[in-house]
């Protein structure tokens, strides 16, 4: 039986389900709605209430939240498209995207797979398989080992030709997972280990390639697309040198750090890399230069995260494309007809703690704000006022895109979008974001892949104090909260202007910080009322703005203040930043958290991935422990102070819940 040609696989559609969740599946359907064909959507238990569903003209129960059990499971996305008259399946990118299996699956029971085939993915989506065959077409690669044996000793040996520092990576997926740096050869063994359990559990393939590790690397990457007649064009290139853990943060549209010249060669090269298998759908050819030369490192078979920076600057629609060369259609553009326009910057919005080693937040979206829709300025989510972030999946939110004719521009856009974006119910990295693009290193392009691990206590500064700004926001975030509540209840005593308890023209405040307590007394005159905040008095006013948020008059100037209380928390934005501060409510009580400090507990629901001390081991302060996989990352609980492993709570395999005890440390006498 031979296999089918590519053009055999593509055909005119009407209904497309979208296997994936989040922001993605959502700009999915969007555009195929936007085309005329009918969506599906698939969702896990604990996405019955999810956006990408409500946005699907049908949508299909897939199973458990586990993505093994639902969003992973070919069986049962293949029956939800024979059982909804899907003729084709969008993958979006992670979960299946880049697996052959669940390809070849669709053409055999006569479903259109929107990317490559199976055939094209195997040859370029392992990266041991697709550097061999660069090599062979004559794409520059980095150093590295990509052989089939994988025993301990033919690693070392590899690592130890090509020279320390190398890069251990699994040879399938990506995103970061199964990825280490290795500094020396007594870290070799340690980082394979951990390496290898990350891969499996992310991809169920654990064979990894050893590479050297380029210093101060830049990744550059080119978009491609190829159709099923064998045109196939690149849509100029994205740099993503602004990482975290391999784990891509900003990327931007065209890259800051090539010229026209370079610009021209690499796309070449992607090209080049691509026509190698006749690649048909969209794909990424990713690049690391170390300013003198450019190497393949990998080709990712899907679309990619990052593709709105290319759309912004080339004027594409890539999922529309993605549809169109489905269909079975030419593509609709030569490759002369690829223009550049501007420059585009996307930032990855994280529901993540940077303050706290960029920790998973989850739980319920209490308040999702973002910016009027303005030119260029384009936000892509997944996510909306009300839903839950699970412990499930992937941790990102939303992405927010902004366009400009210049990097500068574009740069102020995009910090502009991300400061007037407010969700709260669960923690986000946004300041951490607008920090990061603002940095001046990072407008002057002095940056590498290591810039955020060097630069990460200037981007997570502590939390400063508050200014009378933020103490007269706080205010006005509890009047206006109060002011709301007497609306909802004719009773209410503060629907009466200027009403205490006490019956006094004054009211008073207490705000508690890390730093201590701030009074504020606000004072009632007639018409007029002012703030008493240290010595000082300052004229005051607030009310609800016609533009979201807080109009605030404070000592005769305007502001625009973002303000919001929640129990006993107050979120305030000002011009200073975010401020969080607990206030100290006179009727109400308190409830004092348990900062779980001295003990070794699980930051979040996650499955026990190792134990890294046996009972009655003696531990240094900052020790490992053991090791958690929460949200599909690794991370490492350690001893919170020295003392004496006194007993192991858990064993490898098990899941635990948030806040449950997972050993117990005794104190050094």
């Amino acid at each position: 039986m031979t296999a089918k040609t590519p053009a055999a696989l593509c055909r005119r559609f009407n209904t497309l389900l979208i296997a994936n969740r989040g922001e993605i599946a959502c700009r999915v359907i969007r555009t195929a709605r936007a085309m005329g064909l009918r969506t599906v959507a698939v969702y896990s238990e604990a996405d019955a209430d999810a956006v990408h569903v409500a946005l699907a003209d049908d949508a299909v129960l897939l199973g458990p939240a586990r993505a093994r059990d639902s969003y992973l499971n070919i069986d049962r996305i293949i029956e939800a498209a024979k059982k909804t008259g899907a003729e084709a399946v969008h993958p979006g990118y992670g979960f299946l995207s880049e697996n052959a299996d669940f390809a070849r699956r669709c053409a055999a029971e006569g479903i259109v797979f929107v990317g490559p085939t199976a055939e094209m993915m195997e040859a370029m989506g392992s990266k041991s398989g697709s550097k061999a065959l660069m090599e062979k077409a004559g794409v520059p690669l980095v150093p590295g080992y990509h052989g089939e044996a994988q025993d301990e000793k033919t690693l070392a040996d590899a690592a130890a030709k090509i020279g320390y520092p190398v890069l251990a990576k699994a040879s399938a997926g990506g995103g970061g997972r199964g990825m280490r740096v290795v500094n020396s050869a007594d870290e070799l063994s340690a980082a394979i280990v951990s390496a290898k359990r990350e891969a499996l559990a992310a991809f169920g393939d654990d064979r990894m390639l050893i590479e050297k590790f380029v210093l101060n690397p830049r990744h550059i990457e080119v978009q491609i697309i190829g159709d099923s007649h064998g045109n196939l064009i690149s849509l100029l290139e994205r740099e993503c040198t602004l990482q975290r853990r391999h784990q891509k943060v900003i990327e931007e549209a065209p890259s800051p750090t090539l010229n026209a010249a370079q610009r021209e060669a690499v796309c070449a090269a992607a090209r080049k890399a691509a026509g190698a298998v006749n690649y048909v759908g969209a794909g990424t050819i990713e690049f690391v230069s170390d300013g003198k030369e450019t190497f393949f490192i990998e080709m990712n078979t899907r679309l990619q995260v990052e593709h709105p920076v290319t759309e912004l600057i080339t004027g594409v629609d890539l999922v529309e494309l993605q549809l169109r060369v489905a269909f079975g259609e030419k593509l609709p553009l030569t490759q002369d007809q690829i223009t550049l326009n501007g420059h585009a910057i996307e930032a990855r919005v994280y529901a993540e703690n940077p303050n706290k080693n960029f920790m998973p937040s989850v739980g319920r979206i209490r308040t999702w704000q973002t910016p009027d829709k303005v030119d260029g300025l384009r936000i892509d989510a997944g996510y909306t006022e009300g839903k839950t972030v699970s412990p499930n999946y992937d941790a990102m939110l939303a992405k927010v895109i902004a366009w400009a004719p210049t990097r500068d521009l574009a740069i102020s856009r995009l910090n502009r979008g991300l400061e007037e974006t407010d969700v709260r119910g669960v923690i986000t990295n946004i300041p951490f974001l607008s920090a990061l693009i603002t940095h001046p290193d990072v407008r002057a392009n002095r940056i590498d892949t290591s810039f955020i691990e060097r630069e990460l206590a200037k981007l997570t500064p502590a939390e400063t104090a508050l200014t009378e700004l933020e103490l007269g926001a706080a205010v006005g975030a509890i009047l206006q909260s109060e002011k709301i509540a007497a609306g909802r209840d004719a009773h209410s005593p503060w629907r009466a202007s200027g009403w205490t308890a006490v019956g006094m023209r004054q009211r008073n405040f207490v705000f508690r910080q890390a730093e201590g307590e701030r009074r504020v007394a606000l004072r009632y005159g007639s018409g007029s009322s002012v703030l008493a905040i240290d010595g000082r008095e300052l004229s005051f006013a607030s009310s609800a703005s016609a533009r979201g948020g807080l109009d605030l008059v404070l000592d005769g100037v305007r502001h625009h203040v973002a303000g919001l209380l929640d129990g006993h928390e107050v979120y305030v934005r000002t011009r200073n930043g975010r401020f969080e501060v607990h206030w100290v409510d006179p009727f109400g009580t308190e409830d004092e958290e348990q900062a779980g400090a001295d003990r070794v507990v699980a930051p979040l629901p996650g499955t026990v991935v190792a134990l890294l001390v046996e009972e009655g081991a003696a531990v240094e302060k900052g020790a490992a422990i053991l090791t958690l996989e929460v949200m599909k990352m690794e991370q490492t609980l350690r001893a919170p102070f020295a003392g004496t492993v006194k007993q192991l709570k858990c064993k490898v395999g098990d899941i635990v819940a948030e806040g449950v005890e997972l050993a117990e440390i005794e104190p050094k006498g």
